[in-house]
This record gives structure tokens, sequence and C-alpha cells, in this order.
């Protein structure tokens, strides 16, 4: 199983969604920006790694919100989304085909990754 993390990265009402370049996994997609945990890091040292390698961006990771298993072709994911703000800097797309913020009601709207999904689905429920 590979363990990776995402970043609920909240401004005011909105919240940044990033699309996942054509040519990879699920390309064209859109996603909460994160990645996969190294050997030996902890949930919170990636996503805050992963978002200056992706966004150059720093974070303030909050609080772990919900996590969910997807099975994929090949692999199965574990991912956890953390409540975020930025820090410092403003977030770019370094690696991403697309950014937006977008307010928090209209993610579900997007053509999510099956795993980001089904964490906006978990959000959702009381």
């Amino acid at each position: 199983m590979i363990e990776v993390v995402a970043a609920l990265i909240r401004d005011g009402d909105r919240a940044l969604l990033c699309k996942r370049p054509e040519g990879k996994n699920q390309g064209g997609r859109w996603e909460f920006p994160g990645g996969k945990i190294e050997p030996g890091e902890s949930g919170e040292a990636a996503l805050f790694r992963e978002i200056v390698e992706e966004l150059g961006a720093e974070l303030e990771v909050g609080a772990a919100l919900c996590d969910v298993v997807q099975e994929y072709p090949g692999r199965t994911v574990h991912l956890m989304l953390y409540d975020c703000r930025v820090a410092r800097g403003t977030p770019r797309k370094l690696e991403h085909s697309d950014m937006r913020w977008v307010p928090l009601e209209e993610i579900s709207q997007y053509d999510l990754c099956p795993a980001d999904r089904k964490l906006v689905e978990r959000l959702a429920q009381p």
C-alpha cells in the first residue's frame, strides 16, 4: 500500500485544487495537492516537502481531517487529508497543468481523482 498525504489548503471559504498533468496517472483530473510519504518521514513533514516542491509555498500543516483507501489498477493508495493554510509564499503551478481556488461547496463539481472524490464525500458527512 502506498502512503500518500494531501492538503486541504483553505483561503476563507475556498480551497486549492490542482489539475494533474496529462500523461501522468489520473492525468487531467483534479486533486488536493500532496504526494507520497518517504521512508522515515511523518505525514506532516511529507506534506510540507511536497507542497514546496509542487507549489513553491510553505504550509502550516494542521490536523488530519480524514483518510481513505483507494484501489487503482496495479496499486492501492492510503490517502490522508490534512487541514492546511499557506504560511509563506504564493502557490504556483510548478508540476500541475492548472490550479484554482474553488469555493468549498463547488469542489464536488470538479472531475476529481477517485481518492479525492472519496475525501470530499467524507468531509460532507456530519
